[in-house]
């Protein structure tokens, strides 16, 4: 019995760990890997600054390129995230609550 449930243990942690990828980062398009990781980094840049959950805001319009806004919900906060042009967090700056 334990030689048939191996495989399937398998199975499902092959799928578990697929579905945690995000998909755009195997993207044909280097802008779109670019985005994805600047995304990545700049949440994960947050998080270890205010140790709090981080989104990505969508809602808010940037222009600037290399920049985004991410969300602290659970402090009420928002930051501004600078990136490199290969994507990797380089300045955060908090935002006023105005």
């Amino acid at each position: 019995m334990t030689l048939l449930s191996r495989p399937a243990v398998f199975g499902c942690m092959a799928a578990l760990a697929l579905t945690a990828c995000d998909v755009a980062e195997f993207d044909k398009d280097p802008e779109v890997r670019r985005e994805a990781r600047a995304a990545r980094t700049c949440i994960s840049a947050v998080k270890n600054q205010t140790k709090s959950d981080a989104t990505l805001n969508t809602t808010l319009p940037v222009i600037e390129v290399n920049q985004y806004i991410v969300d602290a919900p659970a402090l009420q906060e928002r930051w501004m995230c600078l990136t490199d042009d290969e994507g990797n967090a380089q300045q955060l700056v908090k935002m006023d609550a105005s």
